[in-house]
């Protein structure tokens, strides 16, 4: 009887690095904006993706864009943020990999931005901004589904889209 092979260790991952790809802050409003009371609406954008950088290693990048307006809705400040992490992934492949690349690894690098954006937003003479937890795999699961509702009602290919 012939055994299939099977990697004896199993599934591996690490984070081999992680860093800010970019960074932005603007407060167009300067010094304006600091003569008035602050109680801001805030408004954030977050999106992640991954690349292949080599064999079972990937850049994995996660964006976070946030914007602050005042009770007149001009802009207090805004942040953008591209937090990135390299990570090794050895023996998950399909739609684990796709898991791990797009919900997993992002939420390993959402503490790291979140802290970013606390001290720059600190240090541009703001109060402190701990944005909220956010979840990675509820996030992913519902982008499954809007894939999926797009794929089962995809326009014929001569239909304009919009």
């Amino acid at each position: 009887m012939s055994e299939s092979p099977v990697d004896p260790q199993g599934p591996q991952f690490g984070i081999q690095r992680i860093y800010v790809k970019d960074v932005s802050f603007e407060v167009p409003r300067a010094p304006e904006v600091f003569t008035k009371p602050w109680q801001p609406k805030m408004k954030m954008d977050i999106n992640s993706r991954a690349k292949k950088v080599e064999e079972n290693t990937y850049e994995v990048v996660l964006t976070l864009s946030i914007e602050a307006r005042d009770e007149e809705d001009q802009v207090g400040f805004i942040v953008e943020l591209s937090q990135a992490g390299i990570f090794f992934v050895e023996g998950v492949e399909g739609p684990q990999l796709q898991h791990t690349l797009s919900a997993y690894c992002p939420s390993l690098l959402f503490p790291y931005a979140r802290s970013f954006v606390d001290t720059l937003v600190t240090r541009g003479s703001f109060p402190a901004l701990m944005l909220a937890h956010v979840n990675f795999d509820a996030l992913y699961t519902e982008a499954l589904k809007q894939q999926a509702e797009r794929q089962g009602s995809a326009p014929a290919a001569d239909a304009p889209t919009h």
